[in-house]
Order: C-alpha cells, then structure tokens, then sequence
C-alpha cells in the first residue's frame, strides 16, 4: 500500500462523494475497484477478502466485499446500510458514501447524499436508465449536489459497444438536465475487470475523457460556504464561573455558513434581540475571524437570554422567521406521512412541536409530473408539504443554504425520523431547459 506523507496530506482537498444506482449496478465492486487499484486497501483487509471469496468458490477476490460489511449484505449480494471510506491519493482526500440500490433503502441514498459533493450514479450498460437510477438522480438534485457522475457500468457484458454507451449518456443527461442539474460527466466503465476506475482502458479507444478517479481528483471543489449568508445555531451556553473565567459567557457552536468577525452586529433569533460580536474563542485562543465550519464560541457586548437552539445571525441579512414552513420532501419512514400528522421538527440544534397542514403534490419520476393532493407520503415519496409550527423558525431557503435550509420531521411518540425536507422552491415545478448561455447555476 503507497504512503502519502502528512505534509502531502495536508496539502490536500477533501471531496465528499456518494455512490448510488439500482440493485446489481455494481456500486460495491466499484468503490471496491477503486480502492483496490488506488492502493488504499490494507493488506490485511485484502487477505480476508480473498479468504471470502474463496470460501464462496469464486476463483478471483469479490471486491464487493470490501464495502459490504454486513453478513446480510454479504449473503444477499446487496448494500444494506451507507458504507463510509475514507482514502486519499496524493491529490486530494475523499470520504465516500456507498449507498444502497434497493427501493427499500432509498432512504440511506439522502442520508449519504445530504453531505456531498457529488454523486456517482451507476447505470448497468444491458438494463440502461430504470426507475430507480431516475430516483437517485431526483434525490441528488433535490439535494442540491452540485456535480454527478453516471458510470455505465459492466461494458465488456455489451462488448464495449460505443452505442449502448451514447444512447444512455443522452438519455440520463436530458432527465438530470430537466431536473436541474448543473454538470453530468458521463464515463464507460467495467468496475469488475477495472475499465476505466483508475486505468483507461484498453478496450474503449473511442472514449478520450477521464477515467473515475481522475474525474474525482480534478473536479472543482467549491467550498462557498464561507461567503454564504452567516449562521451560528447555538449548541452550549459556555459559563464557567470560576475564578480564572468569573463573569466568562460564551455562545458555543458550529458555524453552519458564512463568517463571523469581532464587531459584527448580530442578531438572536427567533427573539429578535441585537447586540454586538466582543471576542471569538477558537480552540481555547481569541482570534478576531470565524468561518464555516469552524466551531468556535462567540462572546457578546450584552446579557441577554440565549440558549441552545437560538440562532445568531448578522443584524443587516438575518432571515425572516415565520410558523408556516413549504418545503420539498422525501419521506424516509414505514410508517405513511398524512395530513394532520403532529411531528417535532429539527431545525439545527432547535426542535419544535408542529402538524402537517397539507401535501400539496407528490412527485412522478417517470416524467417529473405532480400528482396533486395525495393526502399521504409513503416511504420513498417525493412530494411538497405544508408544515405550521409551534413557534418561529428562522429558516433559509435550502438553494441558498443546505445547512440552514434543511429539517427533518420526528415522530414523537418514539424519535422515529419521518422526513427529511428542503425549504423552498425545488424542480417539483421545473422550468423549461435553457440555452448553457443563460444558464447560471441551480436554479428550480
């Protein structure tokens, strides 16, 4: 296994990227591939897989078995769970989230998509574009995942034919570009022979792009979310009351977007108090400049009463906050999401009791038509919902920040998460496919 040195490591960017597809895609044995070929597996995890698929007679390593982790998954050939990697060539560090295929398990593909910054979704070359790779391409849109990668996958079943390639790169790139996706880079591969995972392939001398791991370590990585809108959801109420620290009080957090400066003018929301930023503590120091996503503890010019689920926010961009929340969801749970449903809702590090007014329209992925009115979301839907809340909520619209825009609804009679949703306008209402010269980003 090759070494990469810690001066190496730090010099680095990080990519968060998840793999999606329906059943039998080969998302495993791909990310099995490309850690296998990038040398980022230990020997010893290789033995024991070999030691796997010899007890299963096959006569070469399952890489599959790399990522399938659990003995159910092993036995059915399936991913179950999210399986998280983490590995790093001396370009740039990556954390990966290898998500099931299964309709079932559609709810794992937003938990490992919600956090990345692009998707592989793959495509079997014989079965070509399915429900459900439509599903994962809707999911990673809504999600707002800026980049998407479709690996048609296992070309030497279809002797390589550019064709069967061409054909399925069209028709996936018209339905993301309907959805509002802003780039899709498509790539010909064959995870179990390794076509094009980390070595182009000499098989397909038609194809002249990048191979998948060299699309990952040179796609643009835009970490904005420091010059987006500022927002600090209050975890702790630091006071230590000792006699170093007597009248010490500190507003600790997360910065989920944007930066924070000594001298701001902040706001507490849902309040509505302002004051002004005195100090910033950032890992026991003051440092007089904080952003995104630093966890750093504020110090502010007046007393006032702030606690864990409040949000500070600059005085001149804090968001409106209002108990009437519209937001784009996906329904995660067994049990359906109805009209009248009572729910807490997670808003950051806030949780509100709220109730479920009314499901406007659930999503058709065949062809991205509504169906107005449902009065119910199942697991797996895709709908809009109409959700009053107990109290204000100082929530951003999720195009404009994932962090802040993002909620999910519980059930509170045994914490069962619900929904995951996204406040805002989403492409359950596209609008017309525009020329790439007016093109400017994401925009449903």
């Amino acid at each position: 296994m090759s070494t990469i040195t810690t001066e190496e490591l730090a010099a680095t960017t990080l990519l968060r990227f998840a793999t999606a597809g329906s059943v039998d895609d080969g998302k495993s044995t791909l990310v099995g591939r490309l850690l296998h070929d990038s040398k980022s597996v230990l020997t010893d995890q290789l033995e024991a897989v070999e030691r796997a698929s010899a007890s299963r007679g096959q006569d070469v390593p399952d890489l599959a078995l790399l990522t399938d982790g659990l003995r159910a998954e092993r036995e059915q050939g399936i991913t179950i769970d999210v399986a998280y990697r983490y590995f790093a060539t001396p370009r740039r560090r990556f954390i990966l989230a290898d998500t099931p295929g299964h309709v079932q398990y559609t709810r794992n593909m937003v938990t490992g998509a919600s956090t990345a910054e692009l998707t592989v979704i793959l495509v079997d070359a014989r079965n070509g574009v399915v429900e459900q790779t439509r599903r994962h391409a809707a999911i990673a849109a809504l999600l707002r995942v800026p980049h998407a990668v479709l690996a048609v996958n296992k070309m030497d079943l279809v002797d390589y034919r550019e064709p069967v390639f061409a054909a399925i790169a069209e028709e996936f790139t018209a339905y993301a570009t309907e959805l509002g996706v802003p780039e899709v880079t498509a790539i010909p591969i064959s995870a179990l022979v390794g076509d094009n995972v980390v070595e182009p392939s000499a098989h397909m001398d038609w194809y002249g792009g990048p191979t998948v791991l060299e699309h990952l370590e040179t796609v643009p990585v835009a970490h904005d979310l420091a010059h987006c809108h500022a927002r600090l959801p209050v975890q702790y109420v630091i006071r230590p009351q000792s006699a170093e620290h007597p009248d010490y009080r500190g507003y600790a957090g997360q910065i989920a977007a944007g930066t924070f400066r000594v001298g701001d003018a902040v706001t507490v929301l849902p309040s509505g108090r302002t004051t002004t930023i005195t100090g910033i503590d950032l890992l026991g120091k003051p440092v007089d400049v904080a952003w995104t996503p630093q966890s750093v503890t504020l110090l502010l010019a007046d007393d006032i009463d702030i606690s864990r689920g409040d949000l500070l926010v600059p005085t001149k961009d804090a968001p409106a906050t209002s108990q009437d929340v519209e937001a784009t969801v996906c329904h995660v749970a067994d049990q359906p999401l109805t009209v009248g449903h009572r729910v807490l809702l997670k808003h950051g590090t806030r949780t509100v009791k709220a109730i479920v007014k009314d499901i406007p329209s659930r999503l058709t992925l065949d062809d991205l038509s509504l169906h107005p009115h449902p009065e119910r979301l199942v697991a797996n839907d895709i709908g809009r919902v109409k959700i009053r809340t107990a109290e204000p909520l100082p929530a951003d619209s999720y195009s404009d920040s994932r962090r802040t825009g993002s909620f999910i609804l519980i059930d509170p009679s045994d914490g069962t998460t619900l929904t995951a949703g996204m406040v805002g306008e989403s492409f359950a209402a596209p609008e017309p496919v525009k020329n790439e010269a007016e093109d400017d980003g994401w925009d449903f």
